[in-house]
């Protein structure tokens, strides 16, 4: 390194006193999940990015959904694309829920059936899964997809991660599917809190190496929950969210604002394609960055993290009534709440006063034709626009249709930024 490189650094080390400060997430994401009022929600769909996008489909002709999730550059090019396409306000990562069971050891191919492990979890076989310390490296390369898209994203808008609930995933690995009415892990739930002793921790360290990596916001989805009563819902299913939510440590994670910044000396604008690496031990990541015109500077990226520690979590499940939700740790525990399209969404924010409420226009409805889809939005919209919606972060009841015309999803984004001014 030469004596001017070394300068260059001595003074990045220092408080930049001529920096500018760009920041790093999108503004009505942020006032949603601060619960801060304001008239037009922030918007991004489950599945945004998935097979009824064109951009995704090209992709799929070149590369195996596994590369697409474990390649971080591919992962990264999935996720911006329907971002740029259809203007969302954030970004999700690509990947799947399946793969801590993978990392866990039950093996996962993806088949024109669906996916496929290996085995089946019962109680002969549970003894034969990994241990957290051997199953975790195999979920690292999420946290290289996560720094990946957040270098590509612009500036402006939010990086969400994920990882699957307790239950869709022991439902899973008994079931091998979530269709049907999940008799199998019903018959087998007092295998459930053993299921959770390995589970339960890795997807902590899973949700810890999200958010050190550029996630604002790691959403748990637990999409089999609805499959059970409310009754058995609290007495076995939400024990185990509350362990997973106290033991997720925060103390690695940085204490400042949600939204990041990227200080840059001298006031110079970001140079295009520039990037940065994140990295896990620290709060900021150093990296040289090539200007277009050739000369190096040195630039300095604090890691967007949670606007307070333990609000960088949310919670969404398919199939819950507020019966299921009603309790404290729906209305205290957690960033925020997603709800399917079976909720009157006016509800959903009387019930959860705190934090960001997601959901939840029917995506079925999105295959309808044009004037009917602007027919349903805006009986859908309507009885919210008098009603007090901070904290809306406007999305689906579930995940994006795969014969979804495109054309209808510029419709929803278009008509909701209209209506909600």
């Amino acid at each position: 390194m030469t004596q001017d490189s070394l300068a260059i650094l001595s003074k990045a080390a220092s408080p930049l006193r001529s920096a500018a400060a760009l920041q790093i997430g999108n503004a009505r994401f942020q006032n949603a999940l601060a619960r801060r009022s304001q008239s037009s929600p922030p918007i991004w769909l489950m599945r945004q990015a998935g097979r009824y996008h064109k951009h995704y489909q090209a992709l799929r002709e070149k590369y195996s959904f596994m590369d697409l999730c474990k390649r971080p550059e591919l992962a990264a090019e999935v996720a911006l694309g329907p971002v740029l396409d259809f203007d969302f306000d954030a970004a999700i990562l690509f990947s799947d829920l399946l793969f801590p069971l993978e990392a866990l050891g039950m093996g996962l191919e993806y088949t024109d059936r669906g996916p496929q492990l290996e085995w089946r979890l019962n109680e002969q076989t549970i003894s034969q899964l990994r241990s957290v310390e051997e199953a975790r490296p195999h979920l690292l390369f999420q946290g290289d997809a996560v720094r990946a898209t957040r270098e590509r994203l612009p500036s402006s808008r939010s990086l969400i991660g994920f990882a699957g609930g307790p239950w869709t995933l022991f439902a899973y690995a008994v079931e091998g599917s979530h269709k049907g009415s999940l008799i199998e892990s019903k018959k087998l739930i007092a295998l459930f809190p053993r299921f959770c002793e390995v589970m339960v921790p890795l997807l902590a360290r899973s949700i810890e190496l999200q958010l050190n990596s550029g996630a604002e916001l790691v959403m748990i989805f637990d999409t089999a929950a609805g499959e059970l009563s409310p009754n058995v819902f609290k007495a076995e299913i939400v024990p185990q969210l509350r362990v997973l939510t106290e033991k997720v440590s925060f103390e690695s994670l940085s204490k400042e604002p949600r939204s990041g910044e990227v200080f840059i000396e001298n006031q110079h604008e970001l140079p295009p394609g520039s990037s940065f690496r994140s990295e896990t031990d620290s709060a900021f990541a150093h990296k040289w960055a090539q200007r277009g015109d050739g000369s190096d500077r040195f630039y300095k990226h604090r890691i967007p993290t949670g606007l307070f520690p333990e609000a960088s979590i949310g919670y969404y499940s398919k199939g819950t009534q507020p019966a299921h939700l009603r309790h404290a740790l729906f209305t205290d525990g957690f960033a925020g709440i997603g709800v399917d399209h079976r909720w009157d969404l006016r509800e959903a924010f009387d019930l959860f006063p705190k934090g960001f409420v997601q959901g939840n226009f029917d995506q079925a409805l999105l295959l309808c034709e044009p004037a009917e889809l602007k027919r349903q939005l805006r009986g859908y919209l309507e009885p919210l626009v008098n009603h007090s919606r901070a904290g809306w972060v406007c999305g689906l009841g579930h995940g994006v249709l795969p014969d979804t015309p495109e054309d209808n999803v510029r419709i929803l984004v278009d008509t909701v930024r209209e209506v909600m001014q």
